[in-house]
């Protein structure tokens, strides 16, 4: 069964023993991010912070911060069993024979249950504010040079002015005071396209964030889904259970019906503030900018809410997990694009953009180099500033291997291909905001037809018969 909200999910991570309530007292403000970066960065549990100083809300943070964490959250023992739920849904359009038919007509069926479903009430409205303050609650300020404190996990909902369409997006909010916040829309995501829809339009634009829902839910609201493709349906897919909707009170959105906390409001086209900066997950603060403004008009919450947030900084961090995911979970949908990829590596030191290792079967000269512009063309994947090909017989979640084999294969003036087009809005390398310059580097064996004409050398190995001897006879030569 789904996990209906955050509360069961949190339950099953202190049944894991994954979960630690920490009931010393802590400040909201820098300390609450010392202990989890320490945590996070020994692979510790998810913490719930149940003595708050100033306030009577706890705090969770950590709760995606590890593959076990993400595969629990995600209800799978591996999420590799996510991607093989998506290359079923992938193969439909090419089941041939009855039986196929007939199994690709049940998992359409099943398919429209994972549509999210209007309730007449739920838990997130069980107080409402109509004096809206978000002194209430305990939102962090993590690092000694933000700007101020941010809700770092919101789920932020809006629809297309043009074509009444949902999204969820997650977006950073730094509190400006009690009832107004930043909106940290980059310019590439789906929410700035809504709110540039709004401002053609020269009308506000209506907002609701929920913070706090299931994990599936708030996974959803990250996943890099094509424009236009429902994330709340994509949620239904990961939990195989709808997502409970409830309608605001103020604005005319539907958000989940079990969060914790619910805001409520709207940006005008024209209002825009400086926001930042802020300690980002890149392991820099990235720098203050302007940005839209959210008014609140009312906010829900649960009788006895719990307040989550993620802390970002240097890697390894609890965001990097959810990368993970992503890359498991999207890898089928780049087969279908690419068939001859075998598999994909997203390093957690390049958090989400920087680094993308990639095994493909090649099959023709300059098969490398195809596969690095066909993956700069694929939405999100744009932003990725160096991409590693390598033969498909290379192990690319092993780094040391993957280092071992671009250090051997490449000569730079021939496997180096430098390219110009948009970045990552937080890479601050490059010369221009949001454009610079990504490098791809093709670490595959070269082949004659490709101007090699060199024999490549054999790579060292034993032979098969001598390993089995050596490990059949291992305790006899007592070394431990």
């Amino acid at each position: 069964m789904a996990y209906k909200d955050l509360r069961e999910f949190m339950a099953r991570l202190e049944a894991e023993q994954e979960l630690v309530r920490v009931q010393a007292e802590v400040d909201a403000e820098l300390e609450i991010t010392e202990i989890t970066d320490r945590v996070s960065k020994r692979g510790g549990p998810a913490l719930l912070f149940e003595n708050v100083r100033g306030y009577d809300v706890p705090v969770l943070t950590n709760a995606f911060g590890s593959l076990r964490r993400m595969a629990l959250a995600l209800e799978v023992s591996s999420l590799d069993e996510i991607a093989r739920r998506v290359e079923e849904y992938l193969e439909l359009p090419f089941a041939i024979g009855s039986g196929a038919r007939l199994k690709a007509l049940g998992r359409l069926a099943a398919a429209r249950s994972f549509f999210p479903r209007i309730v007449s009430s739920g838990p997130c409205q069980e107080v409402v504010m109509e004096e809206p303050s978000l002194d209430k609650f305990p939102i962090l300020k993590c690092w000694p040079l933000d700007a101020g404190r941010f809700i770092t996990l919101p789920l932020v909902f809006t629809r297309d002015p043009a074509t009444g369409r949902r999204n969820a997006g997650m977006y950073r909010l730094q509190v400006f005071d009690s009832r107004t916040t930043g909106m940290h829309w980059h310019i590439h995501k789906d929410g700035a396209e809504n709110y540039r829809e709004a401002e053609r339009r020269r009308q506000r634009l209506e907002v609701a964030v929920a913070i706090g829902t299931d994990p599936a839910t708030t996974y959803a609201a990250t996943a890099p889904l094509p424009r236009g493709i429902d994330e709340m349906v994509f949620a239904g897919f990961l939990r195989q259970a709808p997502v409970e909707m409830v309608r605001c009170r103020t604005v005319n959105l539907e958000v989940p019906a079990h969060a914790e906390i619910v805001l409520e409001g709207y940006v005008d086209p024209e209002e825009r503030r400086v926001e930042g900066p802020f300690g980002d997950h890149t392991g820099y603060y990235s720098l203050a900018d302007e940005y839209p403004v959210f008014h609140l008009t009312c906010i829900t919450h649960r009788r006895r809410p719990i307040y989550p947030a993620t802390v970002v900084g240097r890697p390894p961090m609890e965001d990097c997990f959810m990368a993970k995911a992503t890359e498991r979970i999207f890898l089928p949908l780049l087969k279908v694009q690419l068939p001859e990829i075998v598999d994909l590596n997203l390093p957690l030191e390049g958090v989400f953009h920087n680094c993308a290792i990639v095994s493909i079967r090649k099959s023709y000269p300059g098969h490398a180099q195809k596969v690095m512009h066909a993956l700069w063309g694929l939405g999100q994947m744009m932003y990725t500033k160096v991409i590693i090909v390598v033969d498909e017989d290379v192990n690319v979640q092993d780094l040391s291997e993957v280092a071992w084999k671009v250090f051997n294969h490449v000569d730079p003036a021939r496997d180096l291909s430098i390219v110009k087009g948009p970045i990552e809005t937080l890479d601050h390398a490059s010369p221009l905001p949001r454009y610079g310059s990504k490098v791809g580097i093709d670490a595959t064996r070269k082949w004659p037809s490709e101007g090699f004409a060199r024999p490549w050398p054999e790579e060292i190995k034993m032979s098969q018969e001598i390993v089995e001897r050596v490990t059949r006879r291992w305790k006899e030569y007592g070394i431990p």
